[in-house]
């Protein structure tokens, strides 16, 4: 299985900094959390009502948000988790750092694929097939 890119755009322990954009549209979908009560986290109550944390900041803090809410919204997580600069590979589909405008595959597919390219033009050479 091919591993994800990691979020290098962040700093490790740092949540996500939202453009206004996307605190509205993750403030619209933190209303479907089945952890708010009329804006009131449930996961937080410790017997006096805590407002959830998503609807007040700029930042994507709650991490039950984060993997049971947004992954419904793969645009949106793109948008927001996805490191600047990354494309999504053509042949398995995960992400990889482009290290130019031209890159359309990951480190691991792109060696499986240009072999084939390889073969496939030697082929070609060998019968005698012009362009």
């Amino acid at each position: 299985m091919k591993s994800e890119v990691t979020n290098t755009k962040y700093p490790a322990n740092t949540p996500p900094r939202l453009t206004p954009g996307q605190a509205r549209s993750v403030r619209k979908l933190t209303r479907q959390c089945c952890n708010n009560d009329n804006g009131n986290c449930l996961l937080l109550d410790d017997g006096d009502p805590c407002i959830c944390p998503q609807a007040i900041s700029y930042s994507l803090i709650c991490r039950y948000f984060r993997r049971g809410v947004l992954p419904a919204y793969p645009k949106l997580e793109d948008e927001i988790l996805r490191p600047k600069g990354s494309r999504r590979c053509t042949v398995c589909g995960s992400f990889f750092l482009a290290g130019s405008g031209r890159a359309k595959y990951c480190a691991e597919c792109a060696v499986e694929v240009h072999r084939k390219q390889k073969a496939a033009h030697a082929r070609k050479k060998r019968l005698g097939v012009d362009n």
